[in-house]
């Protein structure tokens, strides 16, 4: 069978898988301090408009078929709204989040807490500078790892041995793209969608031996943060203005599900940003 064949066969057997997710209502998000180079204090934020695109957003998970854990929001913490960063939970263990800058550093302990409160057995706070599933993101049975701005290798490290999971480390070289899931998004046990600029030319060898048939993302898309997104194996959760990648991911047979994230974008932040998964 041809390459060509394989990936047509993949295509028409693609289907979605109930998923889990934890997320925090924006109530008190706002942009009041720049820790990464989206963020601007002097831009107006609309608050309103940020909880609007965030319901829209749960409310199409729920359409879709997920289940979604609501995380309160905490005073003083405008950026707890991008749940993703609050920690990982793979099976029965979880770890939260430790952050690199201490105006987030309170994040870390909100989301310990609501991990104890959802039963998990093996619960353990981070040791090193990790920032959750913006560093981390599962791909069949490894983890994907980010470093070179809010994540190093003895926090790579921590977390395989945590989990016992394999970790496959990648550099990343633009500053704008500070967490992994700005630029990589997974689509399955065997596929992801990635922008390449965003890596070392190591972390690129890396990532082309490991996905052959990766859908590479364009600089329009990720200006956008168009692969800051969920799949649940079949439907694409992506930006709205990311248009180029989901006429890619449509025409490799997924269902690309544009939202539009233009006010949590100014935190530098979009649909991934804002979802924890429980794997």
């Amino acid at each position: 069978m041809t390459s060509v064949a394989i990936l047509q066969a993949e295509s028409a057997a693609r289907r979605p898988s109930p998923r889990r997710f934890v997320m925090c209502r924006p109530d008190h998000f706002d942009v009041t301090y720049s820790i990464n180079p989206w963020m601007n204090p002097d831009e107006p934020v609309d608050r309103c408009l940020a909880i609007e695109q965030w319901e829209t957003l749960r409310a199409t998970y729920e359409e879709y078929g997920h289940k979604v854990d609501v995380v309160p929001g905490l005073p003083g913490l405008p950026d707890m709204v991008f749940a993703a960063n609050g920690g990982l939970i793979v099976g029965e263990r979880a770890m939260s989040a430790r952050f690199t800058h201490p105006e987030r550093a309170a994040e870390g302990p909100a989301y310990h807490r609501r991990f104890a409160e959802l039963g998990l057995a093996g619960v353990v706070g981070a040791e090193e500078l990790n920032e959750g599933e913006g560093d981390f993101l599962l791909v069949g049975d490894r983890l994907l790892a980010g470093m070179g701005f809010r994540c190093s290798l003895a926090a790579h490290e921590e977390v395989s041995r945590h989990f016992a999971l394999p970790v496959v480390s990648l550099e990343l070289v633009d500053p704008r793209f500070y967490h992994l899931d700005t630029v990589l998004l997974p689509l399955d046990s065997r596929t992801v969608a990635y922008y390449p600029p965003a890596f070392s030319r190591a972390a690129r060898a890396i990532l082309a031996d490991l996905y052959p048939d990766a859908i590479l993302a364009t600089d329009a898309d990720a200006a956008v943060l168009g692969l800051n997104g969920v799949c649940d194996g079949f439907n694409v959760f992506l930006s709205s203005s990311a248009t180029e990648l989901s006429e890619a991911l449509r025409a490799r047979g997924y269902n690309p599900v544009g939202i539009e994230m233009s006010e949590l974008l100014k935190a530098g932040g979009s649909v991934k940003c804002c979802t924890l998964e429980i794997h």
